[in-house]
């Protein structure tokens, strides 16, 4: 039965045979692919709605579920299928990709009441794609059961479904302007054949490996992204106490030795680049809370591995400090991109963790000094924070 299921696979893969050197190609997908053409999505926040959306622009047959109502009423005037329940879509598609925040979200979708997999040992998909950032152990777990089940009707020779995981690297931008990057783990026959899916909101597609090592590609990616953001921040912070505008060191990193993604194409400081959330307010990109997120599953997977962590703890740290402990008297800066950590060594927040001169006020629950008033607050340039309106402001 297994040689059967690759040799079907790969007879996927030949219908395709061309290469899709651009999003444009992958754009071109001809309908008669019927394997690929009924595609359910779950999960239309920031990332997935625009994902959705440049699959209903190639062509694609989507049917969509989201506990969100008003994101479901979006697609809903776009003439796009909504469903009730994971189940529901599941029954409508030869494809399901899902864009969900955590591993509990994806287990739920998989596996909980009127998930994907509720219809008994039967299912309707033969190819269930997770593109959430998720432990690679949960993938990999979700992989094994899936293989136990069996397809209601056969897509050609193919009785048994697939999973792959293929989380993404690139910012809300990327995912709108459909040039997102897919790491992908599971079978290489089925991640050949998804390519017109993956290029469709996408500009490139890297095969990982087995089940689960997308998922591992994607958080080892992010804990780089993270130590080298907090780099970038700190050094650029230090030079300009030093006398050094930001701008001009930004053109010394991007042409020596300390370029990187975050100098060069997300740079932190406002006003040095154009259309990244550093310029918007430190609106409209990966939030604070995702990337601390990403960094407990980089230190949960370097424990199972039995591997040292060291810049990754500092990172976990910084970003704990910031989503945890500030996130009561900063609701509005959590939502941030995470990139505003760059706000952090600019107004010495640090210090207010090492020195501990700061603690919630028992009075409204708002982060003041220890004498329990506003008054007394004496940081320079420290968040303001108006407790009457519940709204906060921040200088830079």
């Amino acid at each position: 039965m297994k040689i059967c299921r690759l040799r079907s696979l790969l007879s996927l893969a030949k219908c395709n045979s061309q290469t899709f050197p651009s999003t444009t190609a992958a754009r071109t997908f001809s309908s008669t692919n019927h394997h690929l053409q009924n595609v359910g999505f779950i999960g239309l926040g920031n990332m997935g709605s625009r994902m959705a959306n440049n699959l209903i622009k190639a062509g694609f047959n989507l049917t969509v579920h989201d506990k969100n109502n008003d994101a479901l009423e979006m697609f809903s005037q776009m003439g796009v299928p909504t469903k009730k329940t994971p189940y529901e879509v599941s029954e409508a598609s030869d494809v399901v990709i899902t864009m969900l925040p955590s591993s509990a979200h994806v287990i739920d979708v998989y596996t909980g009441p009127n998930g994907l997999l509720h219809g008994g040992k039967l299912i309707r998909p033969w190819l269930l794609i997770d593109s959430s950032t998720i432990d690679p152990q949960t993938s990999r777990n979700l992989s094994a059961t899936i293989s136990n089940y069996i397809l209601k009707e056969k897509k050609g020779n193919i009785e048994m479904p697939v999973k792959l995981d293929a989380p993404v690297s690139g910012s809300i931008i990327a995912a709108e302007a459909g040039t997102l990057t897919f790491m992908v783990g599971g079978s290489e026959e089925a991640f050949i054949a998804a390519k017109p899916l993956f290029l469709s909101m996408g500009k490139s597609t890297i095969y990982c490996g087995g089940a689960g090592s997308g998922s591992a590609a994607k958080i080892c990616n992010n804990l780089a992204l993270a130590v080298s953001m907090l780099g970038i921040s700190e050094a650029l912070a230090l030079g300009q106490s030093l006398g050094v505008s930001a701008s001009t060191l930004t053109n010394i990193f991007n042409c020596s030795s300390a370029r990187c993604w975050s100098s060069d194409a997300y740079n932190p400081v406002p006003g040095l680049m154009e259309g990244v959330p550093s310029s918007k307010d430190y609106n409209g990109g990966f939030a604070s809370k995702l990337m601390a997120k990403d960094l407990n599953l980089a230190v949960e997977s370097a424990k199972l591995a039995g591997c040292k962590y060291p810049l990754t703890s500092q990172a976990q740290k910084i970003l704990l400090f910031y989503t945890d402990i500030l996130s009561s008297a900063m609701v509005a800066m959590i939502q941030k991109t995470f990139h505003v950590l760059f706000v952090i060594f600019t107004q010495e927040w640090m210090s207010l963790l090492t020195n501990k001169l700061c603690r919630p006020c028992t009075y409204c629950n708002f982060l003041v000094c220890q004498n329990n008033h506003l008054g007394s607050m004496t940081l320079k340039n420290i968040v303001l924070i108006s407790v009457l309106q519940l709204q906060v402001t921040y200088e830079l």
